[in-house]
């Protein structure tokens, strides 16, 4: 079920960048998330999903976006070494600025008026 619905995935971002006149695959890994969700919740309903595939389904499920998320930053780290001293300069410049930003929010916390209680 999971590479049925991998090699459909890549199939439709290949058509879907060609189709955009890109020679890139666009949205693959997310097309193929999306039909396997599909056909999870269709098996579910007509009951054909044994609980060992529906907890495999949801591991791939909740696996998706750290691994979408390490393969941008993979791609930004490859840019901004292209890209020259500008690239890197505004990711350290955004680094500082959200710093700063998470340092301001905290201090505008309030402090709690009483001390949690430690005694049990």
């Amino acid at each position: 079920m999971l590479a049925v619905c991998h090699l459909t995935g890549i199939v439709c971002g290949d058509l879907l960048g060609h189709a955009l006149g890109l020679k890139t695959n666009v949205g693959g890994v997310g097309i193929a998330m999306l039909l396997l969700i599909v056909l999870r919740l269709w098996l579910h309903k007509h009951g054909r999903l044994c609980p060992t595939s529906e907890s495999g389904v949801n591991y791939w499920g909740a696996i998706y976006i750290p691994v979408v998320v390490a393969m941008a930053m993979q791609q930004n780290v490859v840019a901004a070494l292209h890209g020259g001293p500008m690239a890197l300069l505004a990711a350290a410049g955004s680094v500082v600025v959200c710093g700063i930003i998470i340092s301001f929010i905290n201090r505008a916390e309030k402090p709690d008026a009483k001390p949690p209680d430690k005694s049990n």
